[in-house]
C-alpha cells in the first residue's frame, strides 16, 4: 500500500539538480514547455499554450498537488532556479501500490542526462518514502529517448495496460519498474 502521508512537499537534491515543487513564477517556462511541438506530439497534448493557459494549468498542480492526487516537481539545475523540465507522480493505486511516473525537458536540456538524473532520485524517493511496489511508464514508441531512458534505468516492458488513462499517445507502450531486493 502507498504511503502518502508527506507533510510538506519533498524537494529532492542531486549533485547536479533541484527538483521543487511547482511555483506561479514559473509560468513562463511551463508556456515554452507547453508550447513545443515536439514534447507536445509525445505527451499527448495540443500545441496550443499561453500564458494564461500556463497559469491554470499550475494552479491544477497545486490542487492535485495538496489533494495528494500528484506530485509534481519542477526539474532546476543547481544554483538556479528556472525550471527546465518536470517529473510527476500520479494515477496512483493505493492499494496496489503502482505510481505512474512522467517526465518532459525543455528540447535544450535533453540529450546531456539530466532527465536520467532526475529520474533516478525520483525513483529511489517513489520505492523508499512512497513505499511503491510498481512504476509504470507510458511513452510512445516512437519516442525513442524516453524508450531509451527508461530502459538505462532499468525498466521493462510489458503488455499489461495497469493504470494507463492515455488515449491521446501514438504507440503507446507500457513500462513498469519494481525495486531491486
Amino acid at each position: 500500500m502507498l504511503d502518502l502521508n508527506f507533510s510538506d512537499f519533498p524537494t529532492l537534491k542531486t549533485e547536479r539538480l533541484g527538483l521543487r515543487t511547482i511555483l506561479n513564477k514559473d509560468n513562463v517556462l511551463i508556456h515554452k514547455l507547453h508550447s513545443d511541438p515536439t514534447v507536445n506530439a509525445f505527451v499527448g497534448r495540443e500545441n496550443s499554450s499561453s500564458l494564461e493557459k500556463a497559469n491554470t494549468y499550475i494552479m491544477r498542480m497545486v490542487k492535485f498537488i495538496n489533494k495528494k492526487e500528484c506530485l509534481y516537481w519542477v526539474i532546476t539545475l543547481k544554483g538556479d532556479d528556472n525550471l527546465i523540465g518536470s517529473v510527476c507522480c500520479w494515477n496512483f493505486d493505493l492499494e496496489n501500490g503502482i505510481v505512474e511516473i512522467g517526465y518532459e525537458m525543455l528540447p535544450e536540456h535533453q540529450g546531456i542526462g539530466i532527465m536520467t538524473e532526475a529520474l533516478k532520485i525520483t525513483i529511489e524517493y517513489i520505492f523508499n518514502s512512497l513505499k511503491a511496489n510498481i512504476i509504470t511508464a507510458f511513452p510512445s514508441s516512437k519516442n525513442l529517448n524516453s524508450v531509451a531512458i527508461l530502459k538505462k534505468l532499468n525498466f521493462k516492458i510489458e503488455d499489461k495496460p495497469y493504470n494507463n488513462k492515455h488515449d491521446n499517445i501514438e504507440n503507446i507502450v507500457t513500462y513498469t519498474l519494481r525495486p531491486t531486493k
